[in-house]
């Protein structure tokens, strides 16, 4: 079923900014299935909105156009009428997120790229009041030509094996979603939690 039929029964939204909803940290990651997992990345949250045009948003709304305008320009193939959330992300020769070179976003722009992990507004039907998992599977049918935007996926592994490799290469954490979890606005309700690891003695936090 084409995504525009999925969403057809759900209400009418016009494209625009939507506050991020908030990760709660935690010392301690819950043991249930009912979670999806992914590695945290050091980035820059952000929310890009496709009306007539692409533009994209920090998570207190300010406008990243003039930073990351070929992020922006990236994001064309958004459907109108649609909104998604992710983190600008700058990776380094080793392959892994480096802050310092994505506060450098003039001389590492070949380096950054757009990591979207949820879909809040598609062809103008709200999606917020879908599950993690159904916002999840409308996300995977959209495509993009240009290779600086990644659709993020759950990682297939036990929070605690995740953890470890983690560690191993010197990541900031993990993140956990209740798959059934709604979508909701600028809230930190403990649907979505971040556990960050301990590196070199103490906590990346």
């Amino acid at each position: 079923m084409s995504p525009r039929l999925k969403t057809a029964s759900l209400p009418h939204k016009d494209a625009a900014f939507i506050e991020p909803m908030e990760c709660l940290a935690v010392s301690k990651l819950p043991n249930t299935a009912n979670w999806a997992w992914e590695i945290k990345i050091d980035g820059y949250r952000a929310i890009a909105v496709k009306s007539d045009r692409v533009n994209l948003y920090s998570r207190t709304k300010k406008s990243f156009n003039s930073k990351f305008p070929y992020i922006a320009d990236a994001l064309a193939d958004l459907p109108s009428g649609t909104v998604v959330d992710g983190e600008l992300v700058a990776i380094d020769e080793n392959g892994r997120p480096n802050f310092n070179l994505l506060q450098n976003f003039r001389t590492g722009a070949s380096r950054i790229q757009f990591y979207v992990f949820d879909l809040l507004c598609l062809n103008h039907r709200d999606t917020t009041k879908l599950p993690l998992i159904e916002r999840r599977e409308l996300l995977k049918t959209l495509a993009f030509k240009d290779k600086r935007i990644k659709i993020v996926d759950y990682v297939e592994a036990q929070p605690t094996e995740l953890l470890s490799a983690v560690r191993t290469q010197h990541l900031e954490g993990i993140v956990g979603k209740r798959k059934d979890s709604l979508y909701q606005p600028g809230k930190r309700t403990g649907a979505w939690i971040k556990f960050r690891v301990t590196i070199a003695g103490r906590n990346s936090s």
